[in-house]
């Protein structure tokens, strides 16, 4: 990156933007690639007041890049470092966070965490291996028209949170219901 080998070999230049950027604060710092950790050390090199946010068991981005050595050292970077862990979860029930901590215990080199709720344990994991894309939206068809059906729960209450919009054709497929789709 053009930003960092000029920072590297300009200490004019890097001490005019360490002075100007006093204080750094990066988010999703778990998801930070090579050229990045050395762009936010090199800035943070005279003050040494960073502040980074992120979840070492949360690192999805390997295939971009991203290093998860990153987070994992920052303690070892940044001597001085103060750790806050946000082990509280205020959405998920008691179920899914037993299931998360059985999950993520598995990381490797992982700092230690225990996620944990005030909520209820809520209602049991349902496991369920699809066949094919077109049973795996059969089944969310059929569980929101339950809710619906059953439980009165308006169809706009509800949601399917879809990444790619190709994964949409199944649900419309699986549904013959208008409502449903809105």
């Amino acid at each position: 990156m053009v930003a960092v080998k000029l920072l590297q070999s300009r200490e004019d230049i890097l001490q005019k933007y360490s002075n100007r950027f006093r204080y750094i604060m990066i988010d999703e710092y778990q998801d930070t690639n090579h050229a990045q950790y050395t762009l936010a050390h090199l800035l943070a090199s005279k003050w040494q007041n960073i502040c980074v946010v992120g979840d070492a068991d949360q690192s999805i981005y390997a295939w971009r890049g991203a290093d998860i050595q990153n987070i994992l050292d920052f303690e070892k970077d940044y001597p001085a470092t103060k750790t806050i862990k946000l082990e509280q979860n205020y959405r998920s029930t008691k179920t899914i966070l037993e299931a998360a901590n059985a999950v993520i215990d598995n990381n490797e080199g992982r700092p230690d965490k225990v996620l944990w709720t005030d909520k209820d344990m809520g209602p049991k994991i349902r496991h369920f291996e699809a066949q094919s894309e077109l049973e795996e939206a059969a089944l969310s068809v059929e569980t929101i028209a339950k809710q619906h059906d059953i439980h009165e729960v308006p169809y706009g209450n509800m949601a399917i949170y879809i990444v790619p919009m190709l994964s949409l054709v199944p649900l419309k497929k699986a549904s013959s219901n208008e409502a449903f789709l809105m």
